[in-house]
């Protein structure tokens, strides 16, 4: 089943994201590379997809795991949650419509 993974970022993430990113980005290649990732991205501070030093406000990742349970738990080994990037992190079923 899918499974969204929503993200909430602390206040100046930017230079946690930085040290963070190579293994967060890792983890998500693995997911990609076994066929389970769906979608990921950060959502940008302010309205262009650039944000440059305004940085980020959260993340987004769509996944396939086998429960929910899963999903959470590969949620909780997230290194940007492992570094403090992140204040809060949603994990929910997801039922892909379209396209």
């Amino acid at each position: 089943m899918l499974y969204a993974i929503i993200s909430q970022d602390v206040e100046n993430s930017l230079e946690k994201r930085k040290g963070a990113r190579p293994d967060h980005i890792a983890r998500l290649n693995k997911l990609q590379d076994q066929g389970r990732l769906i979608l990921a991205g950060p959502h940008p501070s302010i309205d262009v997809s650039d944000p440059g030093e305004a940085g980020f406000s959260g993340s987004l990742i769509v996944a396939k795991f086998d429960d929910l349970q899963q999903a959470r738990e590969w949620a909780d080994g997230d290194p940007y949650v492992n570094a403090g990037v992140y204040s809060s992190v949603v994990v929910k079923p997801f039922n892909k419509v379209l396209p």
